[in-house]
């Protein structure tokens, strides 16, 4: 069950809509900048409402950061499902691979929710999973990907970027080069 409070099946008014839009594009600047040590006081200010409005929407720092989250894996996975239209598989996966890791350098608390990755995420997650599958499927068809690569190799891939990106800044880049030589056949 996600913990943001809003029930998806009324639809908010429009000073309310225009509000949670305002607290989440904060949100995403302060979260990506601070991370996890972010004050939901940080977000109403940079989104010029009063605290009490961040959390008429989001009644904790959680189900802010759960919802964040949720955005994140919703542009993951139209990147990856644009990935498998690609003509060629594997320029395709090692583009969304790279696209996925800049958002994950540039933003904190991704890559800290991506780390915790309650079961709520994860349940929305399994369409970029099976996605990437798809697309990895075909670039071992195409004899680009070795045949043993799975989809959860990615995501182990994923968490260890992340890890590798909170100890040593811009030294990522070259660890993505190293796994997706790895992957490659």
């Amino acid at each position: 069950m996600s913990l943001d409070t809003q029930d998806p099946s009324r639809p908010l008014r429009a000073d309310a809509r225009r509000n949670r839009e305002r607290v989440l594009k904060a949100a995403r600047a302060v979260f990506a900048a601070k991370g996890r040590d972010a004050h939901l006081e940080d977000v109403a200010r940079r989104a010029k409402v009063g605290v009490g409005t961040v959390y008429r929407h989001f009644p904790t720092k959680a189900a802010l950061l759960e919802a964040l989250a949720r955005e994140q894996f919703d542009t993951l996975t139209a990147w990856a499902e644009e990935a498998e239209q690609a003509a060629d598989p594997w320029a395709a996966f090692t583009e969304m691979i790279w696209r996925g890791a800049e958002l994950q350098a540039s933003d904190r608390a991704l890559m800290e929710a991506v780390a915790e990755f309650k079961p709520s995420v994860a349940r929305q997650a399994e369409g970029l999973h099976a996605s990437i599958e798809r697309l990895m499927a075909r670039a071992q068809e195409q004899g680009a990907m070795r045949p043993d690569a799975t989809g959860e190799d990615v995501q182990l891939m994923m968490c260890g970027l992340g890890s590798v990106m909170q100890m040593s800044g811009d030294g990522w880049r070259r660890y993505l080069t190293v796994m997706l030589d790895g992957l490659r056949a």
